[in-house]
């Protein structure tokens, strides 16, 4: 056998340090520029932290930025407080639903970066939706603003290469969502209460979504809130509620973490053999039934990195031995949270031949939720969510396998009708309207 010469062997190494070198992604902020910025066919606002599109329109909304680095610190505080200054200002004269997206791998806060076209697309059709709304319920409109919070998830730039960094960049947004993160949410949360200690009719609210390792990061920052607050053991409390959330609702899609982090809150959702007719969703896990990404990549790695710990089988029984269930520990280290079929609450799939959603679609969901039983079939506007009775209904913690029409892939989460079932839970999660008596139980 033809052994390689040393010179070659170095040449090699040369090649790949350069390419690894000359195709790391920048590591500096974008958004440098914390003034207002009025959107136009003449100034895109691509340095600005803070803008205003479609002003004056039905489709109006504010976008802010907030930059994290890979050591999930703030890039900058002074961009942040800009952002928080600014909702709370708009706070004290509307009610806002402020929308936070946190992009996954192979994305940043770059100007041209397709997760903030698709983010914005998705507060542009909000603001329709609920412009339309308010003037149905005869009521004012809330104002929608997001916040696009950016880290380096594309580390490499050159194709191809760019794989290797799954697992570098599922590190780094663990620290993004352990550190400053989690701030930013509580800081954005305390708008949302503020608000909502003034007079009704409208209150603001808040709703929180990651993608792939943004969702990873999401939980991390969250999760252990949320088991908080389900529990909800304030002073002075004398009856059972609702379960409450972090903000009013947050969704993960596709999200690259171990179904034996999300096993806790499994099992306190569980604990509850039926829930309040007006008790709305909390947390929604969506994850397509072909994102290879998380079904196969994310196991093949995990397998290695768990290869030396030991793990258990476990035993559940819940609402006196009527629920029980039982899963290896092992196998849940190593598979996504989409994917681990025993945590698995619910299917989505298309409507056949759908017609496009109307507005009393949308004024009507808090009915559709709060009406569900247990094993049946729900239409939401184009699409069917499956209860698979695995879990009470109504459970706040929904775990969701997506039909692979609807969401092909990893990064295939801003089609149609995806989006309009992401529309109909945040409408859902954050209206003041209960459901009307039906006698569900």
């Amino acid at each position: 056998m033809r052994t390689i010469s040393r010179q070659t062997r170095i040449a090699f190494v040369f090649v790949l340090s350069a390419m690894y070198l000359f195709g790391c992604t920048s590591n500096q902020m974008y958004r440098t520029d914390n003034s207002l910025c009025i959107s136009s066919l003449e100034n895109n606002c691509d340095k600005h932290s803070i803008q205003l599109h479609n002003q004056g329109d039905d489709s109006e909304y504010f976008l802010g930025f907030v930059e994290i680095d890979d050591q999930g610190q703030l890039r900058d505080r002074n961009q942040m407080d800009t952002v928080i200054d600014k909702l709370r200002e708009m706070a004290g004269k509307d009610s806002l639903l402020i929308n936070v997206y946190v992009h996954g791998w192979q994305h940043n806060a770059s100007p041209g970066d397709a997760n903030i076209k698709n983010f914005s697309e998705h507060l542009k059709k909000l603001s329709q939706i609920e412009n339309k709304l308010a003037k149905k319920q005869n009521r004012a409109s809330r104002k929608i603003t997001g916040v696009y919070v950016g880290w380096r998830g594309k580390s490499i730039s050159i194709p191809g290469l760019n794989v290797i960094t799954f697992w570098d960049r599922k590190n780094t947004s663990l620290n993004v969502g352990y550190m400053s993160i989690a701030e930013l949410f509580l800081k954005l949360e305390e708008i949302s209460n503020v608000r909502n200690s003034w007079t009704p009719p409208i209150k603001s609210r808040l709703v929180i979504m990651g993608h792939s390792f943004g969702g990873q990061a999401v939980f991390s920052a969250t999760s252990q809130i949320l088991a908080s607050r389900f529990i909800d053991s304030r002073e002075n409390k004398t009856h059972q509620d609702t379960a409450k959330g972090f903000g009013d609702l947050v969704v993960l899609l596709n999200p690259a973490f171990e179904a034996l982090r999300y096993a806790p809150l499994y099992d306190l959702s569980s604990e509850r053999c039926s829930y309040f007719p007006e008790q709305r969703p909390r947390l929604a896990i969506l994850t397509s039934e072909t994102d290879n990404a998380t079904k196969t990549a994310f196991p093949f790695g995990r397998f290695f990195s768990t290869f030396f710990e030991t793990h258990n089988t476990v035993n559940r029984e819940f609402c006196g031995g009527k629920k029980q269930f039982t899963f290896k520990e092992g196998t849940a280290d190593r598979t996504a949270v989409g994917h681990f079929d025993p945590f698995i609450s619910h299917t989505l799939v298309p409507v056949p031949n759908a017609e496009p959603l109307t507005t009393d679609v949308y004024d009507n969901i808090q009915n559709v939720w709060g009406n569900q039983t247990a094993g049946a079939t729900t239409k939401y506007g184009r699409t069917i969510l499956e209860h698979l009775d695995r879990t009470a209904p109504r459970n706040p913690y929904l775990n969701i396998r997506v039909d692979s029409t609807l969401m092909a892939n990893h990064v295939d989460i801003w089609g149609d009708k995806i989006q309009e079932f992401l529309r109909l839970l945040v409408l859902l999660a954050t209206s003041d309207k209960a459901p009307e008596e039906s006698g569900a139980q």
